[in-house]
């Protein structure tokens, strides 16, 4: 399946664009491509995914739009055309 992949702030530079193109196995779930991007990406291994591989905290992906925490998380099941965004942890005040 082909997924638009979309970085923001720190991630955008460290993926170096903004927007990614990529293809997937059909059965790929929001797992398979946070590990898929810090393969590709060594800069931003173990930003995504713990030592455990699980969800860094304070990290948003979203899934068209949508939280992925609220769908199934990292088992969260994609299809093909799924826009992926990836943000970082946001810190203000």
């Amino acid at each position: 399946m082909e997924l638009e992949l979309r970085f923001f702030a720190t991630y955008r530079a460290a993926v170096g664009q903004k927007v990614l193109n990529r293809s997937f196995d059909d059965s790929a779930t929001i797992g398979d491509v946070l590990v898929g991007i810090e393969d590709e990406y060594p800069e931003l291994a173990g930003d995504l995914l713990d030592d455990d591989g699980e969800l860094q905290p304070h990290l948003t992906i979203l899934k068209n739009g949508r939280e992925v925490v609220h769908i199934d998380g990292l088992e969260t099941e994609l299809e093909d055309d799924d826009r992926v965004s990836v943000f970082p942890p946001v810190a203000g005040g």
